[in-house]
Order: C-alpha cells, then sequence, then structure tokens
C-alpha cells in the first residue's frame, strides 16, 4: 500500500483529493492536513465521505508518515510551506501554481508577487501524463496544471504539432464557481453568481502563461464564470496553415490520443452532444477534445471539456501517482461520469 498523506485538505481540492484517495485499492491515506479544520472530522467538511473514513484533520503535517504527499495548499502558501517538507524526501505533487511556470519572471508578472523559490523550479515535472509520462516515472517533484491550461493544452497540442494552424491561438474559457475555491466571497454568493455569464478575465489570466509554455506558441486567453458549480470548457480559435483542412485536423486528433485512457475525441456530424460539454464529465478523469474547421475562411475551432476538480485537479494528480509508482494509469479513476445529472 502507498501511504499518502493530503495538506490543504478542507478545500474543495482537498476533498477530491480525499474522495479518490480513500477509494484506491492501493493506498492507504495516513493524514488530512488542514489547520483551519483540525480536530474536526473529515466528512464533517466533506459530508460525501460518511461511512468512508474516520479520519480527523490534523493540524500539521509530518511527512515521514507517507510516500507521497499531496499538496493541495492555495497559490503563495505553498511555495512558503512546502520547501520545508521537501526535505523528507518524500514524493511531492503540489497542485497550487507556484511551481507552473519555469521563469520566475513570468510568475511575478501573472501572480503579482515575485517566486519566492526560484531555486526548486528545476526540481518540479509537470504533472500532465499526456505530455509528460515518460518524465513522471520517476519524478520526485510534480506540479500538476491548472484546470483550465490543462484543457486548453489538451486540445491545442495535436493540431501544433502537426503544423495544422498558425499565427496566434485566442482561448476562450469557462468555468464554473469551484474553480474559485472554498473560502467565501462577493463575487461567489447566490445573489451574485445565479445566472451570471460574467467576464472574469477579459486578458491576460494566470493560466494563459502556463499555456503558452507548453504549446510555444503565442497564446491570448478570456475567461467567463459560468453558474454551473463545476466543470470547464474551452474553445480555442486559430488560423489554419496553408494544405490543412478537416481530414488533416482529425487525423492529427486520432492519432495523438489513440491509446490515452483519459482523452476522447469528440467530433461528431450530428447529435445532441456533437463537442465536448463537461456536464457529461463531472467526477471524472476524462478531458473530451474535439474540433470544427471552417476551410472556406481558413479557421479552426478546438475544443475541450473538463471536471476541474478532477482532470483539471485531484484526477490528474492521482494518475500521476500512479505512473510515479508503476501502477495501471486507470487505478481508482474509472468513474465515468453521469448522463443525465
Amino acid at each position: 500500500m502507498i501511504r499518502a498523506m493530503v495538506v490543504g485538505a478542507g478545500g474543495y481540492i482537498g476533498g477530491e483529493l480525499l474522495r479518490l484517495l480513500l477509494g484506491h485499492p492501493d493506498v492507504e491515506v495516513t493524514a488530512a492536513v488542514s489547520a483551519g479544520s483540525a480536530g474536526r472530522r473529515v466528512d464533517g467538511v466533506h459530508p460525501n465521505l460518511r461511512g468512508v473514513t474516520d479520519l480527523i484533520f490534523a493540524g500539521a503535517a509530518d511527512p515521514g508518515r507517507c510516500e507521497v504527499l499531496f499538496s493541495a495548499w492555495g497559490h503563495r502558501r505553498a511555495m512558503r510551506e512546502l520547501p520545508v517538507l521537501l526535505r523528507a524526501g518524500t514524493t511531492v505533487i503540489d497542485l497550487s501554481g507556484d511551481f507552473r511556470l519555469a521563469d520566475p519572471l513570468q510568475y511575478a508578472h501573472y501572480y503579482g508577487e515575485p517566486q519566492l523559490r526560484p531555486d526548486l523550479l528545476a526540481e518540479f515535472v509537470t504533472g500532465l501524463p499526456e505530455t509528460h509520462r515518460k518524465q513522471l516515472v520517476d519524478a520526485a517533484r510534480i506540479s500538476v496544471p491548472g484546470c483550465m491550461a490543462t484543457a486548453a493544452i489538451l486540445a491545442l497540442r495535436p493540431v501544433l504539432r502537426a503544423g495544422l494552424v498558425t499565427g496566434e491561438v485566442w482561448v476562450d474559457a469557462r468555468t464554473g464557481s469551484s474553480g474559485s475555491g472554498r473560502l467565501p466571497s462577493e463575487a461567489n454568493v447566490h445573489a451574485e453568481r445565479s445566472g451570471a455569464m460574467r467576464i472574469v478575465a477579459p486578458f491576460g489570466h494566470r493560466h494563459e502563461a502556463e499555456i503558452e509554455q507548453a504549446v510555444d506558441c503565442p497564446v491570448r486567453m478570456t475567461v467567463t464564470g459560468v453558474e454551473a458549480v463545476r466543470g470547464v470548457q474551452v474553445v480555442c480559435r486559430a488560423a489554419l496553415a496553408d494544405g490543412a483542412d478537416l481530414r488533416a485536423v482529425r487525423a492529427a486528433y486520432r492519432t495523438r490520443y489513440a491509446d490515452e485512457p483519459f482523452v476522447r475525441v469528440v467530433a461528431e456530424r450530428r447529435g445532441l452532444h456533437r463537442l465536448p460539454e463537461p456536464k457529461l464529465l463531472i467526477g471524472s478523469n476524462f478531458c473530451d477534445v474535439g474540433f470544427a474547421v471552417d476551410e472556406p475562411r481558413r479557421t479552426g475551432m478546438f475544443v475541450a471539456a473538463l471536471d476541474n476538480l478532477v482532470k483539471g485537479g485531484a484526477g490528474n494528480a492521482v494518475q500521476c501517482m500512479n505512473i510515479r509508482f508503476g501502477l495501471p494509469e486507470r487505478r481508482g479513476l474509472e468513474f465515468t461520469g453521469l448522463h443525465p445529472n
């Protein structure tokens, strides 16, 4: 059994990590750490775990009690507190934004404060199996990408790698309220959020930098908050390169994702669910990707959808753990989502 610990376990991502790890046949959860909930039962904060665990939240982490430590701390806190825990030699999988960007100047630009531990950046492998599977096999430090970044990267890489698009890419992302975390804010109260389609970042969202770093082309990103609780959908638009057409785009997607356990190509010509939509993916670790091509106008549209708390966070982290410890990638992540829901 792999002994696992979750720090920042009181939040939404922390709760998803606990849900997945407690149901994983090869994992023993040794501790759930949350300073704000220390002494409380885990199922008092995460009621979906009633009858599943008797864990009590701990107030501090002891990495000596585990082989893998999942960090669900928020941005800025991770780079302040994780370095102490890294000394234990435990495999660390971080879900904050603090170790995602290789360039500390980019971090300062997008996060609004200096990267305090640039010396650690080279130690972290990007926690996206579809792009870094070989590096994850023996990685001791793993940084899971952001939810919207994960979706956009998986939508864009097939056509960019095949040279089928050119120039700047525009990413239009839509996200549910759980992406803002558990802490209350004026923007997330029901009276403000219900029925809203609010553009929360017209330009310069921090995930823009992650996407650019991964796909190596200019990216401009807009983010809209929608009424859903869970789910991310990205619609990416770019100019088609000379010679690119629908057949070439379809072939690029089919070839790239033929053997991926959690990426499905969804681009149907008819029916209700013709392109990826997050509602069908809630609770699952799948990312659905799809495309549409306007050949006369030489434009491609590339779409991806996922559950921001699972494939966009905790599920991706568990998938990375499976690779790191030599387990089948699907282990503990078999849930397919619900329809209808």
